[in-house]
């Protein structure tokens, strides 16, 4: 029994190696780590389980019956992250360059099926070149099991994808379907058709880094989440995002110990933030100052940057900040700030994540391309998301807040369930210039000195209905706040609805704007 145990740590260590060392070799020479390397950076150190290692594909042709390594191209098996159970499976490139075949897909299958047992997230670490050609149509079944996997488990576990190599055609569509997507710039690529594809149908000549590489997907696509230098540093970050995170939608996120008093003044704020509504600031300062320790992790930073999302923690519970952003397009919201915040609004709400929103928008972007993109439609999403939302909803109105998008960034009508305000907030149509123009527009016309009596009527429509306690004196916002006090109303009101629950009518699903 000895000798048998001997022999089989031998057959261990020889499946972790690889089927030769050249092709180790050529993976650390792409600047890449082995799938087994990058799954001991994710994992608590000793705690990762391997299931199926000596799994070996039934191929044949092609000499697919000659090369039959055991594992078959991907690491499969789940381990603790910060303590808590998690399940990962990781292409191993240096097996038939990480393709998937109906065996791969099997284990990756299994891995889906025994998470979504113990209610557990699952991360899927993909290097891999899209589907073995070799197995034709079974590849492709592999990869439809996959993804009606994603689906079902949407909302129910968090899924989290890290694209480490190559990930193409229908492989692409399974990150599409996840949480969160992290890439690593250099050594990424994540496309539909590949550059051979784009030259021979469009002609156009693109590299696979310009076509979809990490900076592409995201400053452009919205497609990656996260983009980092190194593999090390994203995967530290996957482990960090995962400790925001509830292991299921039945949970309730992780709670933290918290040394920053629930009760600091956040006095920085008053100097901060410009009472002018026209004057530009950077609202992660704000997050800043009222997170505890300052803390918090931005998703989607560089695309759609008119709008801020973001996970923290307030008195140690996890919530997801969605914010206007001055300092871009002065916080309009447009297209892609539409879906963004709707993206994180869905995710925080199937995951018992609270919901703060700081509002500071002076409207929706104007302009012919955002109408005819469909800025009706795009800006329906947000509006959807947060009228679904069920998780507890605060609401925070630093200056400005006109028009439809007030109404979008959940304002009391559409359900948020407590609404503080600053004592610069002015909650109207419009802005008191563009209002006064439509309503006195014809007096100003006809006036002896019309500039004059434009100023005259801009005030009067500021005085009356501008004014920092107008929507306060109509319920429409429960209370004027101190800034230097907005850390510890958070805080507080959160607090108080940390046991909501709102029934949700009995219906299949809604059918949310597309």
């Amino acid at each position: 029994m000895r000798d048998l145990a001997a022999d089989l740590q031998r057959r261990r260590e020889d499946v972790r190696s690889g089927p030769d060392v050249r092709a180790t070799e050529a993976q650390r020479a792409r600047g890449k780590l082995t799938a087994p390397e990058r799954l001991d950076l994710l994992f608590d150190a000793g705690t990762f389980t391997e299931i199926e290692p000596w799994r070996r594909h039934r191929a044949t042709g092609f000499g697919l019956e000659r090369r039959r390594p055991h594992g078959d191209g991907v690491v499969t098996g789940w381990g603790h992250v910060h303590g808590r159970t998690v399940f990962a499976y990781a292409h191993d490139f240096r097996v038939f360059g990480g393709a998937l075949g109906e065996a791969h897909a099997e284990k990756i299958h299994k891995l889906m099926d025994l998470a979504e047992a113990a209610g557990a997230p699952i991360v899927g670490v993909c290097d891999g070149a899209g589907a073995r050609i070799q197995e034709g149509v079974t590849a492709l079944a592999g990869y439809g099991g996959i993804f009606q996997r994603n689906v079902r488990n949407s909302g129910v576990l968090p899924q989290i994808s890290v694209i480490v190599g190559p990930c193409a055609g229908g492989a692409a569509y399974s990150p599409a379907l996840t949480d969160f997507v992290f890439m690593v710039r250099d050594i990424a690529q994540l496309f539909v058709t590949g550059p051979d594809v784009v030259r021979a149908v469009t002609g156009e000549t693109v590299t696979m880094d310009e076509l979809g590489g990490a900076d592409v997907h995201a400053d452009s696509s919205g497609v990656a989440s996260f983009v980092y230098d190194d593999e090390a540093s994203c995967l530290d970050d996957v482990r960090y995002l995962l400790s925001l995170l509830p292991s299921n939608n039945r949970e309730l996120p992780p709670e933290a110990s918290c040394a920053d008093p629930v009760d600091r003044r956040a006095d920085r704020l008053l100097d901060l933030v410009p009472a002018d509504p026209g004057q530009a600031y950077d609202m992660r300062g704000v997050i800043g100052e009222i997170a505890d320790d300052g803390e918090f992790f931005e998703v989607h930073e560089r695309w759609a940057p008119n709008l801020v999302c973001a996970l923290t923690r307030l008195g140690g519970h996890v919530a997801g900040i969605v914010a206007n952003q001055p300092g871009r397009l002065a916080g309009a919201l447009d297209i892609a700030s539409a879906e963004k915040g709707a993206r994180f609004v869905q995710m925080c709400d199937a995951f018992n994540i609270p919901l703060v929103t700081l509002v500071d928008v002076p409207g929706f972007l104007p302009g012919v391309d955002q109408e005819h993109g469909g800025i009706i439609r795009h800006g329906a999403k947000l509006l959807y998301a947060y009228c679904n939302a069920t998780v507890p909803r605060v609401q925070v109105i630093l200056r400005k807040a006109y028009g439809g998008a007030y109404i979008v960034m959940d304002s009391r009508s559409i359900g948020a369930d407590v609404s503080f305000a600053w004592p610069a907030n002015e909650v109207a149509v419009m802005g008191a210039e563009g209002a006064a123009g439509v309503i006195f527009r014809r007096e100003i016309a006809a006036a002896a000195e019309p500039e004059r009596a434009r100023a005259e009527r801009i005030a009067e429509y500021r005085e009356r209905l501008m004014h920092p306690y107008y929507a306060a004196e109509r319920g429409l916002v429960d209370d004027v706040i101190d800034p230097a006090d907005t850390r510890s109303a958070l805080i507080g009101a959160l607090t108080m609805l940390r046991a909501k629950h709102r029934p949700i009518p009995s219906r299949k699903h809604g059918n949310q704007p597309q």
